[in-house]
């Protein structure tokens, strides 16, 4: 069912829950003021008939009812029956009428003082007279002829009203809630024009500042990343296309050299060092890629493991000196660390060493002496992981690009790179709920600064 269906329906239940409250609560209120006022004309007329009996001389009914005071407003089918305290009757109007339970009645009325009730057709009042020092009951009781007629009226009036509300409540419940929904029509419609294509387009949002707005507004910011990620994901595409293809190229060219004509052992494994080479960096460029992916699609998480930094330093301190025999990494620590949890941190070893190692080889390749001066220290509740190098530094208008995927520096293209290692170590310090700052001059170099949570 649609919104504006579902809308409309509640707003007809809710209307229509109203109308039958009101309308029940009018009809009984009329039929209790109703029963109200033939009571107190019951009472008038007990208390008329019962005053002329007991003026009259010594209880003279005949002569009174000759007078033409009886006949004054009086009720159809009108019954009086008037008893002394004793319940002895003094006065029945209608010896031929039976009013069932009337001990029981004459019992009520002389402990209530007034009792009304109804009895076959007949509306019947009990109540108490006292006239000095005697106290009478007098029990009077008539048909009421106008009131069930005027009762059924107001029924038939009630129902009509009700159907009719009924009906503009519908048509009020469909009219509203189309132009409360008519903005996200508005905007169903921009959005079924929105494609991988066309993510340049935007949802209109107006002025307003309602819900609708803020929805509008939540959409389109969704829209920009969106664009920006299939952005980033194209250019990530193209640049890896781009890196492996430029091995391969290799590999393949200098194996269709290789084999045009016979050549010497020495030939042979220079082209096999070389293409061995280029295995090598498809293969690191993979790895690259697939903990990129990783990482990426992990967002911040929440480790277990306990990792002590200045271990992991000196372990790869010890591996990248292995690997290049010309690298100078000196590591450094605060001399004020000595808690072991200031070393201490939750996370993951591989994903760590790896942004440690990428960090070290970027400073260490563009460095002139190939050298990295390290410090370790402890701020907080966080610890402190400072690189400082002497290298050929970054443009102060690049700075901003470095964490980019493939993006390198216009003043290192001539040095061997493939410009992702910063952009994966920022994701892995990310997932560690960590931050990375990056600061670079051209010819002094660069210096780079990890801050990551520590067990305490």
């Amino acid at each position: 069912m649609q919104i504006r269906a579902r809308l409309t329906l509640q707003f007809l239940l809710l209307g229509g829950i109203i109308m039958i409250a009101a309308s029940v609560a009018i009809y009984l209120s009329s039929a209790g003021f109703h029963r109200n006022d033939f009571n107190d004309l019951l009472r008038a007329r007990a208390r008329t008939i019962t005053q002329i009996v007991l003026d009259s001389y010594e209880y003279n009914v005949d002569r009174a009812l000759r007078s033409g005071i009886y006949h004054l407003d009086r009720l159809q089918d009108e019954k009086i029956i008037i008893l002394d305290f004793g319940s002895d009757t003094l006065y029945i109007s209608d010896r031929t009428w039976k009013l069932p339970e009337l001990a029981s009645l004459v019992r009520r009325v002389k402990q209530n003082e007034e009792v009304s009730s109804s009895k076959d057709q007949y509306e019947v009042l009990g109540t108490l007279y006292t006239s000095g020092s005697y106290r009478f009951v007098v029990i009077a009781a008539a048909i009421d002829k106008n009131g069930p007629v005027r009762l059924r009226q107001l029924r038939i009036l009630l129902i009509i009203v009700c159907l009719v509300s009924l009906l503009l409540f519908f048509i009020a419940g469909w009219f509203y809630s189309g132009r409360a929904l008519k903005p996200i029509s508005d905007m169903v419609r921009k959005v079924e024009d929105i494609s991988i294509t066309s993510l340049n387009l935007r949802v209109p949002q107006g002025e307003g500042m309602d819900e609708i707005g803020h929805l509008a507004r939540t959409f389109n910011r969704m829209l920009e990343r969106l664009e920006k990620s299939f952005g980033m994901q194209k250019s990530f595409i193209a640049n890896a296309s781009h890196e492996l293809r430029t091995p391969l190229t290799s590999i393949n060219g200098q194996i269709e050299v290789l084999l045009m004509k016979d050549r010497s052992t020495e030939e042979y494994k220079h082209t096999l060092g070389s293409v061995l080479e280029d295995i090598r960096s498809m293969i690191d460029l993979t790895n690259k890629l697939l903990l990129m992916a990783r990482t990426s699609a992990e967002g911040p998480v929440s480790f277990i493991s306990e990792i002590r930094i200045d271990e992991v330093l000196w372990q790869v301190r010890e591996e990248m000196r292995m690997q290049n025999k010309g690298y100078n990494i000196n590591i450094k620590l605060n001399d004020k660390l000595i808690d072991s949890d200031q070393l201490t941190v939750k996370g993951d070893d591989y994903l760590l060493r790896m942004a440690l190692m990428n960090v070290i080889d970027n400073a260490c390749k563009y460095s002139s002496d190939h050298s990295v001066d390290l410090s370790i220290d402890h701020n907080g509740k966080y610890l402190e992981i400072a690189f400082k190098d002497r290298g050929i530094g970054i443009p102060q208008d690049e700075v901003r690009k470095v964490f980019e995927p493939f993006y390198r520096g216009t003043n290192a293209l001539s040095i061997k790179g493939i410009g992702i290692g910063l952009s994966l170590v920022k994701q892995i310090i990310d997932n560690h709920n960590g931050s990375i700052k990056f600061k670079s001059k051209p010819g002094e170099g660069t210096a780079v600064k990890i801050m990551l949570p520590t067990v305490k």
